[in-house]
């Protein structure tokens, strides 16, 4: 007898990725973890006023 549930086969995720959707949305495990999202790049660096910044860009291109 088989199963309609897809195997642990990275290729299922290419032929047949709404099996795999339907089987990732059903999983109780992973609806107990706690996703976060990081964007560290979307933020700027706290502490660093555009003051800061030309003065720290103007010891560099001294050499300092």
């Amino acid at each position: 007898m088989r199963s309609n549930q897809p195997r642990s086969n990275p290729f299922v995720l290419m032929t047949h990725p709404e099996a795999v959707i339907r089987a990732v949305e059903k999983s109780a495990s992973l609806a107990r973890l706690q996703g976060q999202v990081f964007r560290p790049l979307d933020k700027p660096i706290l502490g660093n006023t555009p003051a800061d910044v030309a003065a720290y860009d103007r010891r560099i291109d001294q050499g300092n």
